[in-house]
């Protein structure tokens, strides 16, 4: 295989996909390295009303299909509503699994009590999200999951099943774990409804400001991307991949050779004109114009 010996670096958003990685694809740990995602917290922020417990508002904002466990939420919904008359669930995402979730909301009569948005915009996501006080995850596999960070960053409280690198996405008093099983599911939300008044939004939104940030992200990023560029010139290493298919990367690797050399000869690097490196523009939307018209003169 080569991409084994074709990757000088590697990322990985989760301790766990680093493990499946490199057990996967024999790649050496060394060369792997766990960089989380983040969310922007000045983004999604927390209403600045504190919802009520009179009634409790479970949001779900995923895509509707297999791997996002949909169906769990087919089984868990209708038992949580059951149990806790005061629980009203909001519902955003389309996929193919969304008619058994119509079907569901018909058959148990709970049209008043389970709202399907459909698809929500990521721009609409707060908005969605800080009418609720919960946020149900039922992933059956998942590597990070930024929806999360999105949540909390809103205040809400997360029912998440534990599996791929969820379980380190959050510390254990704001997240409630569960097994990708309904009963254990409708057990996590009953706990999470048991410790919702000890939840200050404010208080949980803060504590993601220090957690996650897209600034450190990057900055990991660029150290990784340093050692990839600082790493000796592995191209021998092609030899290793087979009696044959490494001598025909490296006759590739040649040809690639002697067609840049051609292309220098016939049009050098220093006679193309580099385009000017201005950095990033903070520029506001309704001067947007003015700048594009004073570049163009």
């Amino acid at each position: 295989m080569l991409g084994q010996w074709d990757i000088d670096q590697a990322i990985c958003v989760s301790h766990t996909s680093k493990e499946n990685t490199v057990l996967r694809s024999g790649i050496s740990p060394d060369k792997v390295f766990m960089v989380p995602n983040a969310v922007d917290t000045a983004m999604f922020t927390p209403s600045s009303n504190r919802l009520s417990c009179d009634e409790i508002i479970i949001v779900v904002i995923s895509r509707l299909v297999y791997r996002k466990g949909a169906d769990l939420l087919v089984e868990v919904i209708p038992e949580v509503c059951r149990l806790f008359p005061k629980v009203r669930f909001i519902v955003g995402g389309d996929g193919p699994k969304r008619v058994r979730l119509e079907e569901m909301r018909e058959k148990f009569s709970l049209q008043d009590r389970v709202e399907m948005l459909g698809a929500v915009p990521h721009a609409q996501v707060r908005s969605v999200l800080i009418s609720g006080h919960i946020f149900l995850n039922s992933s059956l596999t998942e590597a990070f999951c930024i929806a999360i960070l999105e949540a909390a960053s809103c205040g809400l409280l997360t029912v998440s099943t534990r599996v791929g690198g969820v379980p380190e996405v959050l510390p254990d008093d704001m997240i409630v774990l569960a097994e990708p099983d309904p009963e254990d599911m409708v057990r996590a939300v009953r706990q999470a409804i048991d410790i919702l008044p000890g939840i200050d939004p404010q208080i949980m939104h803060r504590r993601m400001k220090k957690l996650y940030s897209w600034d450190d992200v990057a900055k990991r990023t660029e150290i990784v991307y340093d050692r990839a560029m600082q790493s000796s010139n592995t191209n021998l290493r092609y030899l290793t991949c087979g009696a044959w298919a490494g001598k025909l990367f490296c006759l590739v690797m040649i040809i690639n050779y002697l067609v840049w050399c051609l292309l220098e000869f016939l049009q050098p690097a220093e006679g193309i004109e580099e385009v000017p490196d201005i950095g990033p523009l903070h520029i506001h939307s309704d001067s947007v114009d003015d700048q594009c018209e004073a570049q163009r003169n």
